[in-house]
């Protein structure tokens, strides 16, 4: 259908249109940046309780692990999975390396707010300005400050954070450059640090990302079922439905599975449940060419989930990875984790060939690219 013709110039409608995009642009980032201003200050708050709370715990060595434990538990089963035991101890350990004294150093007193950080904390009543005042940085960020454990070098990192505005990736990569010991031996500084402020191109994050962090995700108990392309998204469902067409030996688990290991996030896209020899089968999909690091990245997802999903009867998990790069599929079982190589031959023998999976992987990823093509013909 043609677009019809408006009565104002173009000019007029371009200017009308580029406010309204900036408008929403603004909003969205500060409707990030609220969410996180927010949780970082509940998160806050949370260790402070916990750390008061230690303190009259009548000098009990173990009063502690029995308290973050017990809370674990009960706010786990009442919020979701944000708030298991190593959340808790980070949220204890926030407070203790930004007690309230380091916290009212921040912007809070160039913003003109006032009361005390523990009224604020407590009432969460404050508004979000105020709040963003106390904690500048979004808690990804204070997760990776706490990284570091040199006191001198995380109060830099932190203050050229808020100085520079550096995002979460930046921030990351500064650290990992060790920037900070790199500056301390330069002869340059105000060079070093006029460029550190230039952010490479991987170091934006979106309001879209950013509302989409894990973390975030995490603290409002959303299910994160989003995958960075739609065309990924459909070639995970065809394939589900592939798998669950090929018998009754396919359980399905789940997909989009977020894990975490330490600080750093990884998404497996398939879980099923093969049900003749009794062990989960990881799926992971690379829309790329197939290479060393995704064998490693599967062997990780493989290890934890033997740790952390596999029932004791069960036989240890097994690992699927499907690459697709301009029309040539693969996939690669990852057997090599068996304990013997029998089970390794019966694994072989009952699982999908590998060559089957491959050729529907190759036509779903045709069949959806001429999808987008006629549709896109279409408007």
């Amino acid at each position: 259908m043609p677009r019809q013709k408006l009565d104002r110039p173009d000019a007029e409608y371009a200017d009308v249109r580029s406010g309204i995009v900036d408008l929403l642009r603004t909003a969205r980032a500060l409707s990030a940046r609220s969410i996180n201003a927010v949780m970082t200050a509940t998160y806050w708050e949370i260790g402070r309780r916990i750390v008061e709370s230690e303190m009259r715990g009548e000098m009990r060595a173990d009063y502690g692990e029995r308290l973050v434990e017990r809370l674990a538990v009960d706010l786990t089963k009442q919020f979701g999975r944000g708030f298991g035991k190593i959340s808790l101890w980070r949220m204890r350990a926030f407070f203790q390396a930004w007690p309230e004294k380091k916290i009212l150093s921040t912007p809070l007193k160039e913003s003109g707010a006032s009361g005390s950080v523990n009224e604020i904390g407590s009432s969460l009543l404050a508004s979000v300005p105020t709040l963003s005042a106390m904690f500048p940085l979004p808690w990804s960020a204070y997760l990776r400050l706490l990284a570091v454990k040199r006191p001198e070098a995380r109060k830099f990192y932190e203050a050229e954070a808020i100085r520079a505005g550096w995002s979460v990736r930046q921030l990351d990569r500064q650290i990992g450059s060790q920037f900070y010991e790199r500056i301390a031996l330069s002869r340059n500084k105000a060079a070093m640090l006029e460029k550190a402020e230039t952010p490479e191109p991987s170091d934006s994050i979106t309001p879209e990302e950013a509302i989409k962090d894990p973390f975030v995700l995490e603290f409002l108990n959303l299910k994160d079922e989003y995958s960075e392309s739609e065309l990924e998204e459909a070639l995970i469902q065809h394939l589900a439905d592939f798998l669950l067409e090929l018998g009754d030996d396919f359980a399905f688990l789940g997909r989009q599975r977020r894990l975490r290991l330490d600080d750093t996030w990884f998404r497996i896209d398939l879980i099923f449940f093969h049900r003749r020899l009794r062990c989960l089968l990881i799926i992971d999909l690379k829309v790329g060419k197939f290479g060393y690091a995704d064998a490693g990245q599967m062997h990780l997802y493989l290890n934890y989930a033997r740790e952390h999903w596999m029932k004791p009867e069960e036989n240890p998990p097994v690992g699927l990875i499907l690459c697709t790069e301009k029309g040539v599929a693969e996939a690669h079982y990852a057997l090599d984790n068996l304990p013997n190589k029998v089970l390794a031959a019966e694994y072989r023998t009952v699982l999908p060939d590998e060559k089957l999976i491959a050729e529907e992987l190759e036509r779903s990823h045709a069949q959806l690219q001429e999808r987008r093509v006629k549709l896109r013909l279409d408007e």
